[in-house]
């Protein structure tokens, strides 16, 4: 960390030279959405491949479990410090360094000899990730303004969400496909040239942006880093364990922890140094309740996700390409979002996302209806619905929430965006888990679940409706 102090200098929070003498095109966007779809692709994409990794490594279930936990806890609880390090040393430099590590992991987890080895970059893989995802949300809200502002904004949803719908999909391919006797490596290798080439242009074309000069809140750190990791460590990981003693110490240590961390933020800025987190983010209306309803609607993708899978795949018997292929239902649904969202955002406001999150529900409460049908057509209605609620959703999401977030703080608002999103994501699919996993047949399972998935979708549709401005009267 002393290397990077020693880089650091006063910079604009605009970008810098390059960027600023013309209109900015569409070159740095598409560089650091190709970060934001491989890694929001490796949270989803291993599950269809661990019966593989199980079978070729040897992997007890236990293992195969930290295949996926290790990536998604430490992705998680590095996001706020991650997104707080783009600020203080520069939103470029930090995503570079994010994604050149990503790829190395994504080398050693192709390569991995051993389960062991496996797990291990997994969890550097994580790490990398929660390095370079805060600098996207960043580097778009301080390259971009007004209406490509949010263009950009929408496409990051965008990569977010074709990333989760198609990842059970593109896994099911490459394993079919087996090119050069690879089978489930080639999930972690097709990393490679994609970070290969981002990185080759990430110096050339995005530019370079960061907040005030200051020096990393490290108790904040440890205090943010600690209440994630306490919160979302026992829920990924309880179900697999039959839930120990320590997972519910851990459960009950996180509200501690958390308010520790908010009384060590308060006194830093009271001593005027820059905390981890500056708590008057959470004075804007529209973020504190935003990053909520961002959390509670995060309960839903990655759960309907992990429920459909083991429903195609356990409960049906279906193969992993064909269950992949069941899921572009979900993505017809999600395209057909991503046309009309923008316009629909444009029209409705915050009703966008209330749309989308009502849409989610419905579908879900079609797919109880129909999940006990002989034909997988017959899901298809409820799960294009489920796709274009979760694109309604997603592709306005970050527009909305980080909304006059002021950019010396962009980095810091991603992060605290989108680790809601990750401990959201942790506990929608710990919860599923218990649900499906305690009932008796794969039928029932699959219906209960999408019931408790729709749920999710309620409220945070309650949660969106709160975002609406109040009336004047209501003011006085």
């Amino acid at each position: 960390m002393s290397d990077l102090r020693g880089l650091a200098r006063p910079r604009e929070t605009r970008p810098t030279a390059a960027s600023t003498d013309t209109t900015p095109g569409w070159g740095p966007l598409a560089v650091v959405l190709t970060g934001t779809f491989v890694t929001f692709l490796d949270f989803f994409i291993v599950n269809v491949a661990l019966p593989d990794i199980s079978s070729d490594l040897t992997a007890a279930p236990s293992t195969l479990s930290l295949v996926v936990a290790g990536y998604g806890l430490t992705f998680a609880a590095g996001l706020i410090t991650g997104g707080r390090l783009g600020d203080l040393y520069g939103r470029r430099r930090l995503f570079t360094i994010g994604l050149a590590l990503f790829t190395v992991a994504s080398a050693i987890c192709g390569l991995a000899p051993s389960a062991g080895v496996l797990v291990v970059a997994r969890v550097g893989q994580g790490a990398a990730a929660s390095l370079l995802t805060p600098q996207v949300l960043a580097i778009l809200g301080t390259v971009y303004d007004g209406e490509r502002r949010g263009k950009a904004f929408a496409a990051y949803g965008l990569a977010m969400g074709i990333a989760g719908v198609l990842g059970q999909l593109l896994g099911g391919v490459l394993i079919t496909a087996d090119v050069a006797d690879l089978g489930w490596r080639s999930i972690f290798l097709i990393n490679l040239p994609v970070g290969a080439v981002a990185l080759t242009l990430v110096g050339r074309v995005v530019p370079e942006s960061r907040g005030p000069r200051a020096q990393l809140d490290l108790m904040g750190t440890v205090l943010g880093t600690v209440t994630v990791a306490a919160l979302v460590l026992p829920l990924v990981e309880g179900r697999e364990h039959d839930w120990p003693w320590w997972t519910w110490a851990s459960l009950a240590a996180a509200p501690v922890s958390l308010v520790g961390f908010v009384a060590a933020q308060r006194r830093r800025h009271a001593l005027g140094r820059a905390p981890l987190v500056d708590l008057d983010l959470f004075r804007a209306r529209t973020f504190a309740i935003g990053s909520l309803a961002a959390l509670a609607y995060a309960l839903v993708p990655p759960s309907f996700f992990f429920v459909l899978a083991l429903y195609l795949q356990q409960g049906r018997g279906y193969s992993a390409l064909f269950s992949g292929v069941v899921f572009v239902a979900v993505g017809l649904g999600y395209f057909a979002a991503m046309m009309t969202a923008p316009r629909l955002a444009m029209r409705l406001g915050h009703g966008v996302l209330m749309l989308g999150a009502a849409v989610s529900a419905g579908g879900c409460l079609l797919l109880a209806a129909t999940g006990r049908a002989g034909s997988s057509l017959d899901l298809t209605p409820g799960l294009a619905l489920v796709g274009l609620g979760i694109g309604l959703v997603l592709v306005p999401l970050a527009s909305t929430v980080l909304a006059g977030v002021d950019p010396r703080h962009a980095g810091a608002a991603a992060g605290v965006l989108s680790t809601a999103q990750q401990v959201g994501g942790a506990v929608g699919v710990a919860l599923a888990g218990i649900v499906y996993f305690g009932e008796p047949s794969a039928v029932r399972a699959f219906v209960v679940s999408v019931l408790l998935i729709g749920g999710f979708a309620l409220l945070a549709c309650v949660l969106v409706a709160m975002l609406r401005p109040r009336s004047r009267a209501a003011s006085h």
